[in-house]
């Protein structure tokens, strides 16, 4: 899958509720659907162009949204955060061996699912 595709798709997963109903929909069946221009006008009753035209215009609200708020970016750095301490708790986990700690590491792992 292409980089501007994933990209698109996890913007309509965080804003997509922004766009109008026609260009969430447009959106989701060509990034996530992979259907054609065509494919997409065919259902709509309306040109490729136009298909193209809204789709265009829903990247350009998706973009700007996510450089005014950082929420996808965000989101994906806390995940890699929450990873990078997991696998830093299971390296301290093996070299404690200690069994008073395992509630303890227990709880922070489940603290660390509720954030990913």
């Amino acid at each position: 899958m292409e980089k501007q595709t994933v990209e698109m798709a996890l913007l309509l997963d965080f804003f997509g509720d922004l766009l109008t109903e026609k260009q969430r929909y447009y959106m989701e069946l060509y990034y996530n659907e992979d259907f054609s221009l065509a494919e997409i006008a065919s259902l709509g009753a309306i040109t490729p162009q136009g298909v193209r035209d809204a789709i265009l215009r829903g990247e350009t609200t998706l973009r700007e949204m996510e450089e005014k708020t950082g929420l996808m970016a965000r989101s994906h750095q806390t995940a890699d955060t929450a990873d990078r301490i997991a696998e830093t708790l299971k390296e301290i986990e093996t070299r404690a061996q200690i069994a008073d700690l395992a509630p303890l590491f227990e709880a922070i792992y489940h603290d660390l699912d509720t954030l990913s």
